[in-house]
């Protein structure tokens, strides 16, 4: 369920968000910026179910280690 809220803010802001974002896109942008703010049991616990998927860590594995090799070609 969707709540209304009314927010105060400079008009330069508000000029620069419609400019930017979209005059209809508002309200999706400033929810996905303060989520992970007030609802970070909600993020912890997708870190969590990630962490769980083994098949998944394997991956990022695999790419994590096969970034170091690419490293190790730069010259110092």
């Amino acid at each position: 369920m969707q709540k209304k809220l009314t927010l105060t803010i400079d008009e330069d802001v508000y000029e620069g968000l419609r400019r930017v974002i979209g005059q209809r896109r508002i309200s999706r942008f400033i929810e996905e910026l303060v989520r992970p703010h007030v609802l970070k049991k909600d993020l912890y616990d997708a870190y969590r179910q990630m962490g769980a998927d083994s098949v998944r860590e394997a991956e990022a594995l695999d790419w994590a280690e096969a970034t170091c090799g690419d490293v190790s070609d730069e010259k110092r």
